[in-house]
Order: C-alpha cells, then structure tokens, then sequence
C-alpha cells in the first residue's frame, strides 16, 4: 500500500477520492489524468490513473490470449462453440467485478492495490 493510502483532501475541482474513481471509467480519463497539471501531482490520482491503464493493457493481452484459445476449442464440435462462450462469460463477470471493486475503494479514498498491476502502478505513482 501507499504510505498515503487515504484520499485526504481536493485536486483541482475534484476531491482526490472522486477523481481516482473516474480514472476507472475508461483508460481516456486515466490518461488525461496524467497529463493535466493539478492531477498529475497528485500520488493518490496518478497510482489510480497507473493502475486503470495497466489494467486495461491486462485486460486487452488477456482478450488475445482467449481469441487463441478460443480458436483452438472451435475444433471441437458444439461443446467447443459452448466452452468459449463460457469462458468468455467467467471473464468477463471478473473483469466487470475487479472494475466496481476498484471504483468503490476509490470513492472510499482508499489505494486499493491488484497484485501485479498494483505494484507496477505503486512504482510509477513514487516516481514523479
């Protein structure tokens, strides 16, 4: 966790803990988080900002990986068809879950870290 892992107070029009949830919108928010001037230095932002587009570069990598997967089960007939979708639903129930999770410990001020994605996104908060 941050050492600061509680939203304290307001970064430009936006308390912290309202602007780190919208970094979670999309990954276009998060981006423009990092560029505009009163977010970008702010820690609280810019590890929500770091984490909404690692997140989304996960997710991308994860769809690809499924597309082969999912080109590979086609060769069994139906139940191949019926895996896929399967598949496809499981992830993206878990993708939709790790999103309102995170917009909710955002809105809740706190730095709410994934496994991976959140110590890469620690990393690249500290390095302003």
């Amino acid at each position: 966790m941050l050492p600061e892992s509680r939203a304290r107070g307001r970064v430009g029009i936006l308390s912290e803990n309202v602007a780190g949830a919208l970094a979670y919108v999309s990954f276009i928010p998060a981006v423009v988080f990092l560029f505009l001037d009163p977010y970008h230095k702010n820690r609280f932002v810019r590890f929500h900002s770091f984490q909404c587009i690692f997140l989304w570069v996960t997710g991308l990598l994860i769809a690809v990986l499924l597309r082969f997967v999912g080109l590979i089960l086609y060769i069994i007939p139906v139940l191949g068809h019926l895996l896929v979708w399967l598949i496809a639903m499981v992830v993206v129930l878990g993708a939709v879950v790790i999103w309102l999770v995170l917009m909710v410990k955002a809105l809740q001020g706190e730095a709410f870290k994934l496994p991976v994605i959140g110590d890469l996104a620690e990393r690249q908060a500290g390095s302003f």
